[in-house]
């Protein structure tokens, strides 16, 4: 087989899977990221997670549309969120095309192993809607997950999902379905932030991220349904294995693949 269509074939693999995850938890870039860094190495890594924008925006939109047609909104804060998310997703992209984002490893590996702590000792976390946030704390979660994660999604990506969910269920009170929904929203508004850059500086490997939009696509519609079919149960459980999926992967480059 000739080696494009044998990268194209692993690459479309991964983008489905990746969708499928990302649709449900977040956190698909676990996937589809180390695949196409592995398969695309001969490429610049810039260029790589340009490319990998494209079918992480394809599937989480239409995830977000299947959200969008079972789970109530809040568009006041998703409006916000969604705002600042893709300036910051811009400036994260801006900032990842002069600089190494190596330094930022450790600290992500800290971050996600409170998550996963968190997480499994939390046995409620996320099952219901805590409805006891204030409005003006919301609020304030809102802007300032927006601006961190967007960033960070902008610079790094992966694992974006997993942070959206997990500040908008501690942050906001939501439970697991709604804070996927909202993290949908605001997921489109950081992609759409980086490939806004990544057009501008025609980093975008089309043969590649195309074939890869519509697997993960494909792969984002069914996540949605089955979350939304599976409930919060489901959904904490796929979230905690992603963390900690993460957590191993961060680890491995951080101690292991210097």
């Amino acid at each position: 087989m000739n080696e494009f269509y044998l990268q194209l074939l692993f690459l479309c693999c991964a983008a489905f899977a990746a969708g499928f995850i990302d649709a449900i938890v977040g956190g698909g870039g676990l996937i589809q990221t180390p695949v196409s860094l592995l398969v695309l190495r001969g490429h610049p890594i810039a260029n790589i997670l340009a490319t990998v924008k494209i079918p992480s925006f394809c599937g989480t939109a239409i995830a977000a549309r299947q959200y969008l047609r079972q789970v109530r909104i809040h568009w006041k804060l998703a409006s916000i969120s969604c705002t600042i998310a893709f300036f910051a997703a811009y400036g994260g992209s801006l900032l990842l095309t002069e600089v190494s984002n190596g330094f930022l490893k450790p600290v992500l590996l800290l971050v996600l192993a409170g998550v996963a702590a968190y997480t499994f000792g939390n046995k409620g976390f996320g099952q219901r809607a805590a409805r006891t946030v204030p409005p003006a704390r919301q609020l304030q979660v809102t802007i300032a997950a927006s601006l961190i994660i967007g960033f960070y999604d902008g610079f790094i990506g992966p694992g974006t999902g997993s942070f959206l969910i997990l500040a908008f269920v501690a942050g906001l009170g939501y439970d697991f379905l709604h804070a996927s929904a909202q993290a949908k929203l605001t997921n489109l508004a950081t992609n759409l932030g980086s490939i806004t850059l990544f057009l501008l500086k025609g980093k975008i490997l089309w043969s590649f991220a195309l074939p890869m939009a519509l697997c993960n696509a494909l792969g984002g519609a069914l996540g949605a349904r089955t979350a939304i079919a599976k409930g919060n149960r489901f959904i904490r459980s796929l979230f905690l294995l992603v963390v900690v999926g993460t957590l191993i992967r961060i680890a491995y480059d951080v101690f292991i693949a210097k």
